[in-house]
């Protein structure tokens, strides 16, 4: 076949397809096939076809899950699938994320329980502090298996990983808070700052106030995983163990505005509104709140680098800025 410039070429298939049929007996091998199915990531579509976005991981996966299907007297196909009509790829896409968002809401409910259970650090016993700690440590890793499977960026991350920044610094001794870094604007210049990728609120708007108001030759980087060991120069925030995260009940844009002096009116306003968007606990009850997290959720699902969402963030904060800053 001839490649012809003026005839529109067949987009390349975006998904895969799980199609198959389970016998009846035994019973177990269903609870096991739908049990792995989900722990893949893939949703249904259709009865007994399930999806997932075509890459070589999900292809291995798939071929798997049908060997079993087949050992176990079942049989199953896998094909390669674009959407002409009915479905369309941002429906496929819906259906991802209404997945993952539901896991995230069961880890936010566990994650609300394990901060009730804090205590101020004074009567904290140290035997409850290494269980909450073992607890936060086990919740930790399920976000890091629901992540693994969030293929488009469900917006309800976000809320997890502040609380569970929030019973993190809970869990600090009033020692390991005092020995913390503690400066002022113009301490640190030149820095590399180090947070995990996939940023959403809070870490979109603290590099905006970062490089606005601490380090204006800020450069960022992004790293996967809960836990880094930074390089020389760097410095980590909204990240586990980081140099600048959530401290108790306040956000990592809370804690810098906190740690750095900044005291301006107008940075407050921003602040309480970061604050319950990323932490979702109403705290301020600012109703600037739904709009924002709906504009920093159509940045993320406009671009998947990094370092375009801290270009339209910034866009957004310093508007929000300017406006609280001249409405005094």
């Amino acid at each position: 076949m001839c490649y012809d410039p003026f005839v529109a070429q067949p987009r390349a298939p975006r998904w895969l397809l799980l199609i198959h049929q389970i016998p009846p007996t035994p019973s177990y091998l269903r609870v096991k096939i739908g049990r792995r199915l989900q722990s893949l990531g893939s949703v249904p579509v259709k009865n007994s076809v399930y999806v997932l976005p075509r890459t070589d991981q999900a292809l291995e996966d798939f071929q798997w899950v049908r060997g079993e299907i087949v050992a176990g007297g079942g049989d199953a196909s896998v094909c390669e699938a674009r959407f002409v009509e009915g479905l369309s790829d941002g429906a496929v896409e819906a259906l991802f994320n209404a997945a993952r968002e539901a896991d995230y809401e069961s880890l936010v409910r566990e994650a609300r329980r394990l901060q009730a259970a804090l205590k101020p650090a004074g009567r904290r016993r140290g035997s409850s502090r290494e269980r909450l700690a073992s607890e936060l440590l086990k919740l930790r890793k399920r976000l890091g298996e629901v992540a693994a499977i969030d293929f488009f960026g469900a917006p309800g991350r976000g809320a997890v990983e502040g609380i569970l920044a929030a019973v993190d610094g809970g869990l600090r001794t009033p020692a390991e808070v005092s020995a913390e870094v503690v400066a002022k604007p113009g301490e640190f210049r030149g820095r590399t700052w180090v947070t995990r990728a996939g940023v959403h609120v809070d870490r979109i708007a603290s590099a905006w106030l970062i490089r606005r108001f601490i380090d204006p030759d800020a450069r960022f980087k992004f790293v996967r995983g809960q836990s880094y060991a930074p390089e020389a120069g760097e410095l980590r925030f909204d990240m586990f163990d980081a140099e600048f995260t959530h401290e108790g009940e306040d956000c990592t844009f809370e804690v810098l505005l906190r740690r750095f002096g900044l005291t301006e009116p107008a940075l407050r306003h921003v602040a309480e509104i970061v604050h319950d968007v990323d932490l979702r606990d109403a705290r301020f009850s600012r109703p600037e709140a739904s709009g924002l997290e709906r504009l920093v959720a159509g940045i993320a699902m406009r671009h998947k680098d990094d370092d375009a969402r801290l270009r339209d963030g910034a866009a957004v904060f310093e508007a929000l800025h300017e406006y609280f800053e001249r409405k005094g």
